[in-house]
């Protein structure tokens, strides 16, 4: 995979990754997919950050990207943390388990550390992030919508380590992803691309899993 090429999203690349945004996603979480509609609005959003928008090109075709929005940690004083939210990540089916996701984090880690970041937060499947330095958010103290709920699927990334070390930490997610509660939106964006079958897949139960559960103390 030595031809790989990592590189910042263009404004001409908007519907490539698009459409390798819905394959990559489609029927993972659920029946369809809503993220490649994320991907669409999120550039427009406030808390978009374009610095870390990188594709992963092959013979001239894109196979991989990452996005981040801005996000929040607050600790016990109020006093609030600008974090990064990573999201969504993906690789073109066909060129999974090829580590090209890794080479889309470590380049985008690079640049974020030098943006002055420290901490990257995800929601997903722990088994596809423990590897890249993320752990459970209960090892960093960082509680999501209230006090001691450690979601199974927030994981916590130290871009500078042991940052949160000595405090706990309340989560507080951008705004970005709300576009997704729209459904009749979702739909009609999805319209615009070719049909594609909806249909349950076990991934979709190991998600709700991991999405619906918390580590206790």
């Amino acid at each position: 995979m030595n031809d790989i090429v990592i590189r910042l999203e263009t404004e001409s690349d908007y519907r490539e990754v698009e459409e390798l945004t819905r394959n990559a996603f489609w029927n993972v979480y659920k029946p369809g997919a809503d993220e490649h509609y994320f991907v669409h609005t999120m550039r427009t959003h406030p808390d978009f950050i374009p610095e870390l928008a990188f594709v992963a090109e092959k013979d001239g075709a894109i196979i991989g990207n990452i996005m981040y929005t801005k996000a929040w940690l607050e600790d016990e004083a109020g006093t609030r943390k600008e974090i990064l939210s990573c999201g969504p990540l993906c690789v073109a089916p066909e060129y999974q388990r090829l580590k090209i996701g890794k080479l889309l984090m470590e380049r985008s880690f690079d640049v974020a550390r030098k943006m002055g970041y420290d901490v990257n937060i995800n929601f997903g499947n722990p088994g596809n992030y423990v590897s890249r330095g993320f752990v459970s958010c209960k090892k960093k103290n960082v509680s999501f919508y209230q006090k001691g709920n450690y979601p199974t699927a927030l994981l916590v990334c130290e871009l500078v380590p042991r940052v949160l070390d000595g405090k706990e930490w309340m989560y507080i997610a951008s705004t970005a992803a709300d576009c997704c509660e729209d459904v009749a939106a979702v739909e009609a964006f999805d319209k615009t691309f070719p049909d594609k079958e909806k249909k349950w897949m076990p991934s979709q139960e190991e998600f709700y899993i991991y999405s619906h559960s918390s580590v206790v103390r």
